[in-house]
């Protein structure tokens, strides 16, 4: 089985397995108490805290371990914003941040007023603008938010520069490092910064939360001595030095398996839309995780074509809304803009071999055929030839039809328009906001907008 969803979970990195096993044995004791047991667990926890730190860019006292990348995001936000509460409530993210932070965001306040949060958009790539981002800071604004590269599709952000500007404004920037922090540090003046172990090859149940000093924050909720007062309860030492091992290893090795890995997904861009029919590639194609590609099929079902990708023994991810069991496609490809069904995400594993992605590629396009095939989808830019006599417009009713069936029915009768005329595609489907502007872009036609559950389409060859 080729496992190719790393961004999800990284398998356990052979170094987290051996220092899980020799922690469990050496670090079982309470590292507060001054006995024996007792401070051979603290030294434990020092030294992974150091290891930690020192991967991230900060001091051992401004890092903080917590049982989860999603409870430092959760708790970085909420004590970065309560301390700032007289400066105002109003947080800012990017439109592609990850859904812990967007949950966070838009999470009341302590004394129940709603939440104030501008959602920063992104261009096609999935990047935000850092002159967009610094118009939109504002006076009573506690917190800014943005993630170093994003989980769908791996575009990196110019976290830089939005730290130098959220710095001349005097607003702390919380940079959400999950998929990165493994690859590298992040560069910039951040203020906060939270991150998973299990993205990287540790265990899972540990995250870092660093806050540099200086930074005003106000832990919410309970508290005790534990982590500096900011995460309360008995630490899980062994996963927390599996953790900072890991991590220490997995930077050791990142130049050169980046390289190598970046050499094969950079195969997978060039090769898929050689060998697969009407496909969008999404994301940076410079500006990214050396590891990720995320890629769409028109005409295919999300849920569909990772079922049988996974009978052909590959596991991958989707941000298509077919395989997510709701009408609505990620919030990642719909901040984008871009094509969302038949939407694969592939993230390499360190250690992914040559032949394994070459066997990728060979299987792929007769799976998606097949996908493809099964839904009735047309074969060629047109399916049929109409004359401007006989239908200068055409309505397709999709209504109460699911993606990507509306833009198969929108492509089954193009050709009965003639060039010039129009198409009103009814769907009340949530992908066909995305999906059937992508479908023009890519077959070169017109798409005239959209009023309330119908989609107007322009032949225009």
């Amino acid at each position: 089985m080729a496992y190719f969803d790393s961004a999800s979970s990284a398998p356990l990195h052979p170094v987290a397995h051996q220092a899980l096993q020799a922690a469990l044995d050496e670090g079982w004791a309470d590292p507060a108490r001054l006995y024996r047991e007792g401070r051979r667990a603290r030294l434990l926890l020092d030294a992974a805290r150091e290891a930690a730190a020192e991967a991230v860019g900060c001091r051992p006292d401004e890092l903080v371990f917590t049982p989860s990348g999603t409870y430092a995001v959760h708790a970085g936000v909420a004590g970065a914003r309560a301390a700032r509460r007289r400066v105002g409530g109003h947080v800012m993210v990017s439109a592609v941040e990850h859904s812990s932070v967007l949950h966070a965001a838009h999470a009341r306040a302590a004394d129940g007023a709603e939440a104030d949060v501008t959602e920063v958009p992104v261009d096609r790539t999935g990047a935000v603008s850092p002159e967009t981002y610094a118009a939109a800071l504002r006076a009573d604004t506690a917190l800014a938010c943005l993630q170093s590269a994003n989980h769908e599709v791996g575009t990196v952000q110019p976290v830089a520069a939005v730290a130098e500007a959220c710095r001349a404004a005097g607003v702390p920037l919380l940079v959400d490092a999950a998929q990165s922090l493994g690859w590298g540090p992040v560069d910039g003046a951040w203020s906060l910064l939270t991150a998973s172990a299990h993205k990287w090859g540790g265990p899972a149940g540990v995250g870092l939360l660093a806050v540099r000093k200086g930074v005003r924050f106000a832990p919410q909720g309970p508290v005790d001595e534990r982590e500096s007062g900011r995460v309360p309860g008995f630490e899980n030492l062994p996963a927390i030095v599996a953790a900072a091992a890991s991590l220490r290893a997995v930077r050791a090795e990142a130049d050169d398996e980046a390289a190598r890995l970046r050499t094969l997904v950079d195969r997978i861009r060039a090769r898929v839309p050689e060998l697969v029919p009407d496909v969008e590639v999404v994301g940076d194609p410079v500006l990214r995780l050396p590891h990720l590609v995320t890629f769409s099929c028109l005409y295919a079902d999300g849920e569909t074509l990772l079922h049988a990708l996974d009978e052909a023994d590959f596991s991958v991810s989707s941000g298509s809304s077919c395989t997510s069991g709701t009408l609505t496609p990620s919030h990642v490809l719909r901040a984008m803009g871009v094509l969302s069904e038949g939407n694969v995400r592939v993230s390499l594993p360190s250690g992914t071999a040559e032949a394994e992605v070459d066997r990728f590629l060979s299987v792929l396009p007769g799976l998606v055929a097949g996908v493809r095939e099964r839904l009735g989808a047309p074969v060629g830019p047109l399916a049929r030839t109409g004359s401007a006599a006989e239908s200068p417009s055409l309505v397709v009713d999709a209504l109460g039809k699911l993606c990507p069936v509306p833009v198969i029915e929108l492509a089954k009768v193009i050709g009965d328009v003639p060039v010039g005329g129009t198409v009103t595609v009814l769907s009340d489907d949530e992908a066909a906001r995305l999906d059937i502007p992508a479908w023009c872009e890519m077959r070169g036609h017109e798409y005239g907008g959209r009023q309330g559950t119908a989609y107007l389409v322009r032949r225009l060859v």
